[in-house]
């Protein structure tokens, strides 16, 4: 039997990914990150309108070069970012990114801080690169948010990248302008990346998101359409990164992909530039679980702090059985120590499920777990 390669053993299968092997039909699952509407209507027309004209050939490595003009316009209107369709690269969701940036940037001896908790993805991309995480603490006193301080208190002189995800996965937590501004400068003055996972920024409730992209150009900005857009099984997302940057990521992706699916560019180039109203709805809905969940959990003497973004809670739950006692009542979960050692004692929910599901859930959970 031949052996795996040794990087391979830096890490484990996604804790995640596993739920969507979950068999029992019955099962509420709060543990999946996925919007559960439809791709909205205008958009699955143009990706349909694209395979009719027969527009399933490759395209640029880099990606179309409308879609990419109007990314640029994107991130000067949302981001305050100016930039160029030379420095885009369309990739296969912000996933591809996040492991084009590791491949390009990190070896062996580089140190990575990183959130501590965040997106499991982060670390294994940086073990398989040959990096070392470096956590930082984001507690649950400062609502999960990673500040400043802290970060500059784990730079050393191997230190290479710093990683950002406003608003968080697992915690829903929204940087504050002062911290992402902070890091920026940092990142200038002490020549350090900083990649910035943005693919939640539209999810968001009565705050402003703010992107580091804006006040340094040490920064590699990651986005995509799967969360806003509803747009997951498409697989398509885009980053931006200075002229020198971007080189760099193209070898890494012109040898990956070549370039991103033609049909899920056409539809990208859609939601972009067709009518936004289908998204305001659903932010308004996520909304609306966010307030239920958050409130049934608190009630529960679960401590949730009230995410002001992404769809996701990260209740304080001290009891280790806790997901394997939810799973066996029926409602699926994910412990919160897949994120890092600082989610030990809590457990991640999203509520990217119907409004109806939620309560369903919240109930079982006081029934059959809390006085059960």
């Amino acid at each position: 039997m031949i052996n795996p390669a040794k990087r391979t053993n830096s890490i484990e299968l996604s804790e995640i990914r596993k739920l969507f092997e979950v068999t029992n039909p019955d099962a509420i699952n709060l543990g999946i990150g996925e919007p559960d509407f439809d791709v909205p209507e205008n958009i699955k027309e143009a990706m349909k309108k694209s395979i009719d004209e027969n527009e399933t050939h490759y395209t640029s490595n880099k990606g179309i070069i409308e879609l990419r003009e109007e990314i640029v316009k994107k991130f000067k209107k949302d981001n305050g970012i100016k930039t160029n369709p030379e420095n885009i690269i369309v990739t296969v969701g912000a996933s591809e990114g996040l492991f084009m940036c590791a491949q390009a940037f990190i070896e062996k001896g580089d140190e990575v801080i990183l959130p501590n908790p965040s997106f499991l993805s982060y670390e294994a991309c940086i073990n398989l690169a040959g990096g070392t995480v470096v956590p930082v603490d984001c507690k649950m006193e400062n609502e999960f948010k990673l500040k400043a301080d802290d970060v500059a208190e784990k730079i050393t002189e191997n230190t290479k990248a710093i990683m950002l995800n406003s608003p968080s996965n697992p915690t829903g937590a929204v940087m504050e302008k002062e911290d992402i501004k902070a890091l920026a400068d940092l990142s200038m003055d002490k020549d350090i990346l900083i990649i910035s996972d943005e693919i939640y920024e539209k999810i968001i409730y009565n705050k402003k998101h703010y992107s580091a992209g804006k006040y340094s150009d040490n920064v590699i900005t990651l986005n995509g359409f799967s969360k806003t857009y509803a747009m997951t099984g498409l697989r398509i997302g885009y980053l931006n990164a200075n002229e020198t940057y971007n080189e760099e990521l193209l070898k890494i992706h012109q040898y990956n992909n070549a370039c991103a699916s033609t049909t899920s560019q056409r539809g990208a180039y859609e939601a972009l530039t067709g009518p936004q109203n289908e998204v305001e709805r659903m932010i308004k809905e996520f909304q609306r679980r966010r307030d239920l969940i958050v409130s049934r959990l608190n009630q529960m003497g679960y401590e949730t702090v009230n995410a002001e973004g992404a769809f996701y809670v990260f209740p304080k739950i001290d009891d280790e059985d806790f997901v394997a006692k939810a799973a066996n009542a029926g409602v699926i979960s994910v412990p919160g120590v897949a994120f890092g050692s600082n989610g030990k004692g809590h457990v991640r929910m999203s509520y990217a499920n119907s409004y109806e599901n939620i309560e369903k859930a919240m109930n079982i959970l006081e029934e059959r777990v809390v006085n059960g």
